[in-house]
């Protein structure tokens, strides 16, 4: 939460006691009353554009009725999205505008890109029972889940839009869902084997985005590996120590120099 939402708090965190200061204090929990009234309806809305996008992809033989009823349903969300990120940021003082925006990421591509917002349904994760805890396997486990999760997530939405993009396309080698995951997926690895490859110019696009997105997603379990990895051998050179204090006189075997004395 930033100083501007806490009222005006000064970077000591004592209070302004001027009106703009005030009026933040008032400003702040107007924003969060509004999400905490919005946010579930959100949520369902995010999970309703996915369906509706998911079917207006993958079903090429739905009634023209059917057809304007989900195009009609993906405007409107759209709308939604776009009306509810204007009003938190109108609703947030001035001074904590800028760390909205930067806390909001998803929130504000959703307004140009809205095939981002089912992203939103990933952010409630946080509210699983098992996802408390601060030491360092929960952490992990949380970096895990989250990392899992949003890979699914990215795979399955970029393997609709280049669908899309491409099945229509002179000469389009991805012409299928399967055809879809299967390329979104050897490219989120970066494996790339190239039997299957855009050839549109929003295709390209989005296998950028995918590609920048599958070194993130590598970068992040490498880092887990080696947290996890590190925390291991820490732990079991600490019970050595233990079942071998003699070979550590001054009880501190974690810390030595280079030239292997002890501190």
């Amino acid at each position: 939460m930033t100083d501007s939402e806490l009222g005006g708090a000064g970077p000591s965190g004592t209070q302004h006691p001027s009106a703009h200061g005030r009026r933040q204090a008032s400003d702040a929990p107007a924003r969060r009353r509004w999400e905490s009234w919005t946010e579930w309806p959100l949520v369902i809305a995010s999970g309703a554009f996915l369906f509706a996008y998911s079917w207006t992809v993958l079903d090429r033989t739905t009634p023209p009725a059917l057809q304007t009823a989900l195009s009609a349903c993906l405007v409107i969300v759209w709308a939604a999205f776009t009306a509810d990120y204007v009003i938190r940021l109108a609703l947030t003082p001035k001074h904590g505008r800028r760390a909205f925006v930067r806390g909001s990421r998803i929130d504000l591509l959703s307004v140009f890109v809205p095939i981002a917002r089912p992203f939103r349904l990933l952010t409630h994760l946080r509210r699983l029972p098992w996802f408390g805890g601060h030491g360092g396997s929960p952490i992990r486990s949380r970096v895990i889940v989250y990392a899992l999760s949003y890979a699914v997530m990215y795979v399955y939405v970029i393997s609709l839009a280049v669908l899309a993009a491409e099945r229509d396309a002179p000469k389009a080698t991805i012409v299928s869902f399967g055809d879809a995951v299967w390329w979104a997926c050897v490219t989120l690895a970066t494996v790339g084997y190239g039997d299957f490859a855009p050839v549109t110019v929003v295709g390209r696009v989005l296998a950028v985005v995918l590609m920048a997105g599958g070194v993130a997603i590598i970068g992040t379990a490498s880092a887990t590996v080696v947290s996890y990895l590190s925390e291991r051998i820490a732990a079991s050179h600490a019970e050595h120590a233990r079942q071998h204090p003699e070979e550590f006189p001054t009880g501190q075997d974690t810390q030595r120099r280079p030239g292997g004395s002890v501190h």
